[in-house]
């Protein structure tokens, strides 16, 4: 959203203080009419659509389009937390498990948990809900003075019946 050179009416209130354009529709909107998309809202998303990394939108344009794309995102979400992650050394356990599907890969996570998750929620784009296979790693980076580290992964997505996994690990199976 840009500003606009003069103050003109806003296309919500119709007050004459309209000082910013909506991203989308290009209509004149005040700051208290606006709608503000925080930066960092499609955060695991590979790629953001270009149409969601403005800042301020009018209210229709906002329900119209950015709320139902946010829902969308926070489903996905949802159900990558609840992804079933097994490592490498779980291949007595997953063995029959299928491994048709390309391993899914994710490179420079600033933490393992929050690399873990970017992967799972690929995987729940993909609408899977397991990874198996799975391999992190991690990097040291030292940057004149500091260090932090630089985290990867990767792991094949597959299908798995979630009821008896959880029937197992209820009886000690696993």
């Amino acid at each position: 959203m840009e500003l606009l050179q003069e103050k003109s009416v806003c296309g919500i209130c119709q007050k004459p203080k309209a000082t910013l354009v909506c991203a989308m529709c290009q209509h004149p909107v005040c700051k208290r009419c606006r709608q503000v998309l925080e930066k960092d809202s499609f955060h695991f998303m590979p790629t953001i659509p270009v149409e969601f990394t403005h800042r301020n939108y009018c209210g229709l344009c906002y329900d119209a389009q950015v709320a139902p794309a946010l829902e969308t995102y926070h489903s996905t979400l949802r159900h990558a937390r609840r992804v079933f992650i097994f490592d490498r050394r779980k291949g007595e356990q997953t063995r029959l498990m299928r491994r048709s599907e390309k391993p899914l890969r994710i490179e420079d996570g600033t933490d393992r948990s929050e690399t873990l998750l970017r992967l799972a929620f690929l995987a729940a784009k993909a609408e899977f809900n397991a990874l198996i296979d799975v391999e992190i790693s991690a990097e040291k980076v030292r940057n004149s003075g500091y260090q932090t580290s630089r985290w990867s992964a990767s792991g094949i997505p597959t299908k798995v019946d979630a009821d008896k996994l959880n029937r197992e690990d209820a009886l000690g199976w696993s």
